[in-house]
């Protein structure tokens, strides 16, 4: 066989060839070399000096350092080639099929919006700016707000969150702030939430104080009406709730437990983390519900950025709007201003008022598409996602469990519980095994309530090819652990990617977050 027929053949194989660069790269620390430098700072001009005087002068003593900060001196090329090593070792959406990062709804974000992103006028922005001088970015925050009001059907909107459970946590406040308003605050202390609802939900209502009561699904997998209407009293605050749930599957009683929740005086709150497949289709003020929010870092495709800069809007009804986060954008006199909140405000919940970046990618990425787009967004996204699961569940050993014969929505949560069962290959392991060939594959939230679980999200960004690709790659391992499970035991193989030995992360004695940090517990060790 010749050089170009072995390419063809490997062309032809039911998986991609694939292999990660591998680096055994120290930390940049490590990397330092005293004396060396990457850039050489100018020197103050004498005029400069002599009008500025000494910049230190007007510092109270106690916030001046006593030495120079600890940082790494390193030469550019040293700099270039370690950041290099790194890209080279992660997988994301620009490379690679990241149809498996189930709820976290990883889909393409245009390039054009990031060239937008960093022009000087935005890359630039100061959020200590007047407002006289960033009319522009109001404008796009205020005409951001007008598209979240429609697609969600409430009537206000605050873009300070900086984040999806920043925003849930902005939610629950006002929540708090609403009871606190009528009086009712001691005695509307529990929330109730499903199981299947995004753990951020529980988490924030408990971090603002609140009792959690978690609703499980029926037999069917759907949220249990009668066990929430049990749970019902006049102790609630609020019912917080993602719908369709991290299943994939959609409450279409969702109405019954909203007004179930209002006829005992609570307050509504959707998370709509999971909105991906319901854009110009379901709205939240149809469902009767008080308050919600968007991630803009996932449904309106803005970079994720490892957990971060990202934006939850926080929308509400006119009845809540008192209570939301400050300032707000206004149109007044003919000119864009930020407003502080009121006297029933919560109050800001970060530092200024969200990532002017990110919102300024999802108002492009809306106004690309215009409404029939968005909805056709949905519509993809849904199709794809059952199309996936329609191929998915052809693999012997994997199920859908729930909603037997129903179609789900954007996403699906398996299980391997078969495989496991036959194999004893775990769903971890086949995550695992999924990186040496390039692609993204992510469990469950715990608990893991659905056995050996694995949640796929395959979003509008993707091809039918680019699917039959990541259905290939399941394929292929689900028969790697019939005929050699070791291969997928011992996984991986081909990527940085590694087995955490034992119980590392639960051992805070194990790992360090900064690099003093782990100096510290050297020097602490060596002294024992």
């Amino acid at each position: 066989m010749n050089s170009m027929d072995n390419i063809a053949t490997h062309r032809k194989q039911a998986v991609r060839r694939y292999h990660q660069a591998r680096w055994d790269e120290p930390v940049i620390f490590e990397l330092s070399q005293p004396g060396e430098h990457g850039i050489l700072v100018p020197e103050i001009e004498p005029g400069i000096a002599l009008a500025v005087g000494e910049p230190l002068a007007g510092l109270p003593s106690s916030m001046l350092r006593q030495r120079a900060p600890a940082l790494p001196e390193m030469s550019q090329n040293r700099v270039l080639r370690h950041y290099l090593r790194l890209s080279q070792e992660t997988l994301g959406a620009d490379l690679n099929v990241d149809v498996g990062q189930g709820t976290c709804t990883m889909k393409y974000n245009p390039k054009i919006n990031d060239q937008l992103a960093r022009q000087p006028g935005m890359s630039e922005l100061h959020p200590r700016q007047a407002d006289s001088t960033v009319q522009g970015m109001l404008e796009v925050m205020d005409k951001l707000e007008g598209v979240l009001r429609e697609v969600s059907g409430m009537d206000a909107v605050s873009l300070q969150a900086r984040g999806g459970s920043q925003a849930i946590f902005a939610n629950m406040s006002m929540v708090r702030a609403w009871h606190e308003s009528r009086g009712e605050a001691s005695q509307r202390d529990e929330v109730i939430t499903t199981i299947f609802s995004h753990p951020s939900d529980a988490a924030c209502a408990k971090l603002v104080g609140y009792k959690v009561i978690t609703i499980y699904p029926d037999a069917d997998g759907y949220p249990d009406l009668a066990a929430l209407k049990a749970a019902v009293s006049q102790r609630t605050a609020a019912l917080v709730i993602t719908n369709p749930e991290d299943t994939g599957i959609f409450n279409s009683r969702i109405r019954e437990f909203v007004d179930a929740v209002h006829a005992a005086g609570g307050l509504c709150v959707y998370d709509q983390a999971n909105a991906n497949g319901l854009l110009g289709i379901a709205r939240a003020r149809e469902a009767g519900f008080d308050l919600c929010h968007f991630n803009l870092h996932k449904t309106f495709a803005t970079p994720h950025a490892c957990g971060g800069p990202a934006v939850g809007a926080v929308c509400c009804t006119e009845a809540l709007a008192p209570f939301l986060p400050g300032p707000t954008v206004r149109h007044m006199d003919g000119r864009y201003q930020l407003v502080n909140g009121g006297d029933q405000s919560i109050g800001k919940i970060s530092s200024f008022t969200g990532t002017a970046p990110i919102m300024l990618r999802a108002y492009a990425w809306i106004m690309n598409l215009g409404a029939e787009g968005l909805r056709t967004v949905s519509e993809i996204a849904v199709l794809n996602n059952n199309y996936m699961m329609h191929e998915l569940l052809k693999i012997d050993g994997l199920t859908a469990p729930y909603a037997a014969g129903k179609r789900r929505i954007e996403q699906v949560r398996y299980s391997w519980s078969g495989l496991t069962a036959a194999t004893g290959v775990t769903s971890e392991e086949i995550g695992l095994r999924a990186a040496d060939f390039g692609v993204h594959y992510w469990t469950s939230h715990h608990p893991y309530v659905v056995p050996e679980p694995a949640t796929i999200e395959p979003t509008e960004s993707y091809s039918r090819a680019d699917l039959d690709e990541f259905i290939g790659v399941m394929r292929h391992i689900a028969g790697e652990a019939r005929s050699n499970p070791d291969v997928v035991k011992n996984a991986p193989h081909n990527c940085p990617v590694h087995r955490i030995q034992g119980e590392t992360l639960d051992d805070p004695e194990r790992w360090a977050i900064t690099w003093r940090a782990y100096l510290r517990k050297l020097g602490e060790r060596g002294r024992a």
